[in-house]
């Protein structure tokens, strides 16, 4: 996937779209952008229809032509969307000053990201890492052994640690955390130290029914835990409306998973 810095060295004259305002339903919220040159676009505004009348009307001030520096289009019938809100636009032509405004609207996003923390590189964590890696996430991948760690997707932070569960203290609160190592003792030492944590929005590991039952056990027994945090635990990952077991097929079920629950913590948060 081309990134933004990408995009605007290899496209030097581009429009910049920003969503300005919205009202009612639309399909993408205020502050979102996408940048259009002569031949291709990078980003979205929400599709359809007012996205193809904002990339024609991009591309008549890239040719000079008469080109709208802003547009207020209605998302309804005559337009053939049915959202029913509206949307304004501003555009602009990307110069060194635009370019620096979006260097530092990045970094902030990637700033505010959720942290997930992907415990293991095997078949499923790498599946995992894959399906995470393009959405704004700030995803780490930790792993015991090197030789796991080749692999990974861009954009993912890889960490090679003798002590996982010594990370968990480092990550910000609201954070995801999903274990799948290779051994189940440090999968056990690892969500026991997430579990006793209460400020993270996500604790999978991977698993069933009985290893479960076998953590549980252990955690009330021996490792000081309390009975409550097993209500945190998500044991299995990925749920049990899809039975098929191959690793694409669990990281996509427990992407939902991990996505869903930082919505709720964020919307918790958001409203304290």
């Amino acid at each position: 996937m081309t990134t933004l810095p990408q995009f605007l060295a290899t496209h030097p004259e581009t429009i910049l779209i920003d969503i300005t305002g919205t009202q009612g339903s639309t399909p993408r919220e205020t502050g979102t952008f996408m940048l259009v040159s002569a031949d291709t676009i990078w980003g979205t505004i929400g599709g359809g229809q007012f996205e193809f009348m904002a990339i024609a009307n991009a591309r008549k001030l890239l040719q000079g032509a008469d080109g709208r520096e802003t547009m207020d289009i209605p998302l309804g019938p005559e337009i053939g969307q049915c959202c029913g809100g509206r949307t304004r636009l501003r555009f602009r032509e990307v110069t060194d000053a635009v370019i620096r405004e979006l260097e530092e609207r990045s970094s902030d996003e990637a700033a505010r990201r959720p942290e997930v923390w992907l415990f293991g590189a095997g078949h499923v964590g790498r599946a995992l890492a894959v399906a995470l890696s393009p959405l704004p996430l700030d995803v780490t991948v930790i792993e015991t052994r090197e030789e796991e760690l080749a692999h990974l997707p861009e954009g993912i932070t890889a960490r090679l640690v003798a002590m996982p569960e010594a990370l968990v203290q480092e990550m910000r609160e609201g954070a995801a955390v999903v274990i799948l190592t290779h051994d189940h003792a440090l999968d056990f030492l690892i969500a026991r130290e997430a579990l006793a944590r209460t400020d993270l929005a996500y604790t999978g590991m991977i698993g069933s029914a009985t290893k479960r039952a076998t953590f549980a056990s252990w955690l009330q027994r021996e490792a000081g835990g309390d009975k409550a945090w097993m209500e945190r635990l998500t044991l299995p990952i990925g749920g049990h409306a899809v039975r098929d077991k191959r690793p694409e097929m669990i990281a996509a079920m427990t992407t939902a998973e991990i996505l869903t629950a930082l919505a709720v913590y964020g919307a918790r948060a958001s409203s304290r």
